[in-house]
Formats: structure tokens, C-alpha cells, sequence
């Protein structure tokens, strides 16, 4: 199945063709546990159908099509001030449990010392 040939369909369509590539390659599947068949080829080829379909979905979702570089560039200034902020707030989780991690190492170095000169 072409690339270009599945950009032509409507979502409804490529959300019922995802559906039957996925029981195709279910049932294939379940053909081969059983014996029946040895058609590796055929599953690839159903795997890589459905990739294309959900690729496809997925760029129309974010609006990305075949010239998306540039439309990436241009939403690309606008999410960066918001993407920051998460990231500064992790930095400081991570920072502050650190932080924690070295006092309680400690405390238990000078406890484990303790018991250790207690014993002599």
C-alpha cells in the first residue's frame, strides 16, 4: 500500500482500514502459533500498513503534512516558553531529593559508626 494512496482517504476510512490490518495481522498471527502458515513477508507487510496508516493519522492530528518542517518551525517558538517551566520544576525535584538523599546517607554513616565503636 502506497504512502500516497493512503493520504487520498478521509480519517473514517483510515481508522476502519487500521482496524482491518490489525485483525488481519492478528489472525495471521494466530495461524503461525498454530502452524498453519509460514508467512513471515505477510507480517511484515501488515506491520509496516499499519505504521503508515497511524503515521498518516498522526501527522493530520498535529497539523503536520508533507511540507511540515516549516510549519514545525513555525509553532516551534511559540511551545518553547511553556516546555521550560516543567523542566526547571524537575530540575529542582531533583535537586531537592539529592539533597535528601546525602542527609540520609550521612545520618546512616554516623549511626552505622556508632554501632561500630559500640561493639569494640
Amino acid at each position: 500500500m502506497e504512502a500516497e494512496k493512503i493520504r487520498n482517504t478521509t480519517d473514517v476510512e483510515l481508522k476502519h482500514q487500521e482496524r482491518e490490518l490489525n485483525e488481519q495481522l492478528f489472525k495471521l498471527k494466530f495461524q503461525m502459533n498454530m502452524g498453519q502458515t509460514e508467512s513471515l513477508k505477510k507480517m511484515r507487510g501488515l506491520r509496516k500498513d499499519i505504521a503508515r496508516v497511524k503515521t498518516i493519522l498522526r501527522e493530520r492530528e498535529l497539523g503536520i503534512g508533507r511540507d511540515g518542517a516549516s510549519q514545525r518551525k513555525a509553532a516551534a517558538p511559540a511551545e518553547a516558553p511553556a516546555t521550560t517551566a516543567p523542566s526547571a520544576k524537575k530540575a529542582a525535584g531533583k535537586a531537592a531529593k539529592t539533597k535528601t538523599k546525602t542527609v540520609a546517607g550521612k545520618a546512616r554513616a554516623v549511626a552505622s559508626s556508632k554501632t561500630r565503636s559500640e561493639k569494640k
